[in-house]
């Protein structure tokens, strides 16, 4: 990966984007992708639609969500804990005892989720999984007035944990899901930008908002570009760890490293899926098939549904230990997602046919 993308990926990573509270990074996707668009633009719901080749045809949309899990500051009470509710689904299991960092209108804010500790449980508490209602979040705050202070309802916040490189390509980070699809749009974006000769498709690298509760800004920026084709970048799970083995009957076998996996089933079109394929093999990109019986749970559910149809797919980067603070890549997975995306539209004529049965 060069050494440009990977820094932005950093920078990327670094900046909470709990549902909702999408601004900050998505100010830094917009100023990266003006770097190889002819034009970013932004909507009132707080999606960021970069174009190349705006008049191209035929329309082609890149969607990753920009949004991670997260939570929200719900409760102050007299003594300075603060409580809070999920924003996304989160394993209650994980989240007990780690450091949070909360964002306020004076800055960053850390704090600590707390529990009672396991020597002052009774019976059998200590082997439950404790209820949302049953944490708080400790800052250090002397009482409620101070916290009142430096804290206000409805403060988002996110498990503090930074991205590390680790052996074999591997990366592990808080929020890969979705960043890490935002990140391969624009950057299959920049491949494009400087190929030669450029693609005749009009391409939309789209950083959604809002997938974690709803697929709600593919719904959005879908309908506004209404594009005739349309694949959404998100991650996977891998089944290539101790205990999982029983899970590939149901998701499959999909393994770090060993390439993107590409989607098949009812929510994809089957010529997408053909050409992204075709695709993989013209460039030597190993991919990995992934089989979705019904709806896939990511932006391509909405996006295929968008207006009269659009022609969708599905591309996923493998993500060990999903909603957890530290989600695991392959960062060659990530690389070849983004040059596999870039052929894929170098490949799409103006006169392209996407439907099924012709």
């Amino acid at each position: 990966m060069e050494k440009s993308s990977l820094n932005f990926l950093e920078e990327l990573l670094a900046i909470p984007s709990p549902s909702g509270f999408e601004e900050e990074a998505v100010k830094l996707w917009s100023k990266y992708a003006g770097k190889y668009a002819d034009g970013v633009e932004k909507d009132v719901h707080g999606n960021a639609m970069a174009v190349l080749n705006s008049k191209g045809a035929p329309r082609v949309m890149l969607a990753g969500h920009i949004d991670e899990i997260g939570f929200m500051v719900t409760y102050i009470n007299d003594e300075g804990f603060l409580y809070f509710g999920q924003v996304g689904g989160h394993d209650r299991q994980i989240i007990q005892g780690m450091r949070v960092r909360i964002s306020t209108a004076k800055g960053p804010i850390i704090g600590l989720l707390g529990k009672k500790p396991v020597h002052l449980m009774k019976g059998d508490d200590s082997k439950k999984v404790p209820d949302m209602e049953d944490l708080w979040i400790d800052i250090g705050a002397k009482n409620g007035k101070e916290a009142k202070k430096l804290v206000a309802i409805g403060d988002p916040l996110i498990l503090d944990m930074e991205f590390m490189k680790m052996r074999n390509g591997f990366a592990v980070a808080r929020g890969f899901d979705d960043r890490i699809g935002a990140f391969v749009a624009v950057e299959a974006l920049r491949i494009l930008s400087a190929s030669r000769p450029k693609p005749a498709a009009a391409v939309y690298a789209v950083a959604t908002v809002q997938e974690e509760i709803g697929l709600r800004g593919a719904i959005t920026s879908t309908f506004h570009i209404d594009p005739l084709v349309g694949v959404a970048i998100d991650v996977t799970h891998a089944t290539d760890y101790p205990g999982a083995s029983g899970s590939k009957s149901r998701v499959g076998d999909i393994r770090l490293g060993k390439g993107p996996a590409v989607t098949r089933g009812p929510n994809i079109n089957p010529k997408v899926f053909s050409r992204l394929v075709g695709a993989a093999k013209k460039k030597k990109i190993a991919v990995q098939i992934e089989a979705a019986t019904g709806g896939t749970g990511t932006d391509a559910n909405v996006m295929q549904v968008s207006k009269s149809g659009v022609a969708t797919g599905l591309v996923s980067i493998p993500n060990r230990y999903m909603h957890t603070p530290c989600e695991m890549v392959s960062l060659d997975d990530v690389e070849n997602a983004a040059k596999l995306l870039a052929a894929f539209i170098q490949d799409i004529g103006p006169r392209a046919n996407f439907i099924p049965s012709e």
